[in-house]
């Protein structure tokens, strides 16, 4: 048995409550943690350009409802990726990396997503590779000195989408300032992928793990990655808990799901859904809630 904190997605809620709401709310339903999302839209980003109040008034509501964010999801690379043939994105795209550690530091978030992509909306070249390693390295030594931890996401995309690129990174950049952040989903969607040996060979690097189903990629489908039903995909989740038992991986796990942000009728009936579906999958494999502080 294991016993884990279980978290959900910021973007999971609905969007028009206050900070101190959605802390109640996350409690209210039975999870641990809220995820924290800095993804490319102009509303989110702003929050890396926070003022001290804002962040005063931010941590203030966490304490008063006893709550904690354990990640800080950094998809804003997408729009400014560390990989850009064009300097000045690259140099953005640093700033927003020193931001956000040090808005991480501010609001006691001790982990950072970062996005396993060279380049998102740009075309994939050898020196847009290169560029995401060099900058790369300059982003975990900016970690490094606020000691925060930088994981990288295993994605829907080629670039990165396993834990053995991701431990092949880290191979050319050794820190322990720099780990990985696998989501089942991603991982499971990719055939070339072996799920439960990728973690047999690299959970001493897994900081954190997301709960997701995707729908795989084959010669004609590109798989689909956001907004399948839990239990409608190719994820093996029965499997994939019951080894991350055996692996003795204490480590939190996120619900990732879009329902809020997609603006859908019932949000809160979807997540109580998922939940549901988790809890009874935890209880068979052996994994047991952290106790939720309400």
């Amino acid at each position: 048995m294991t016993i884990n904190a279980l978290g959900i997605y910021e973007k999971a809620l609905p969007q028009d409550l206050s900070w101190e709401e959605k802390f109640n709310l996350t409690h209210e339903l039975g999870f641990n943690f809220l995820e924290f999302s800095i993804d490319e839209s102009d509303e989110r980003l702003a929050r890396l350009d926070w003022t001290a109040q804002q962040r005063e008034d931010f941590r203030n509501a966490m304490w008063r409802t006893h709550s904690r964010i354990n990640t800080l999801m950094l998809s804003g690379h997408r729009r400014y990726p560390l990989g850009s043939k064009d300097p000045a994105v690259r140099k953005q795209s640093l700033e927003m990396m020193q931001k956000a550690i040090d808005l991480a530091v501010d609001l006691g978030i001790r982990n950072i997503q970062l996005a396993g992509y060279d380049v998102f909306y740009e075309d994939k070249t050898m020196e847009s590779r290169e560029m995401f390693v060099e900058d790369l390295a300059k982003c975990v030594s900016m970690a490094a000195k606020k000691m925060v931890m930088l994981s990288i996401e295993t994605m829907d995309d080629p670039f990165i989408n396993s834990l053995t690129k991701i431990a092949h990174y880290k191979t050319q950049i050794k820190s322990p300032w720099l780990q990985a952040y696998p989501d089942l989903g991603n991982l499971s969607a990719w055939p070339e992928n072996d799920v439960p040996a990728q973690f047999e060979d690299d959970i001493d690097t897994v900081a954190a793990v997301h709960l997701k189903d995707t729908r795989a990629v084959t010669p004609t489908f590109k798989g689909q990655f956001k907004n399948v039903p839990f239990g409608e995909g190719c994820v093996d989740f029965e499997g994939l808990l019951r080894m991350l038992v055996r692996l003795q991986y204490n480590g939190s796990y996120t619900i990732e799901m879009w329902t809020g942000d997609n603006q859908e009728a019932d949000p809160v009936s979807e997540i109580k859904a998922a939940k549901a579906y988790f809890d009874a999958l935890f209880n068979k494999v052996g994994i047991q809630q952290e106790e939720v502080i309400k």
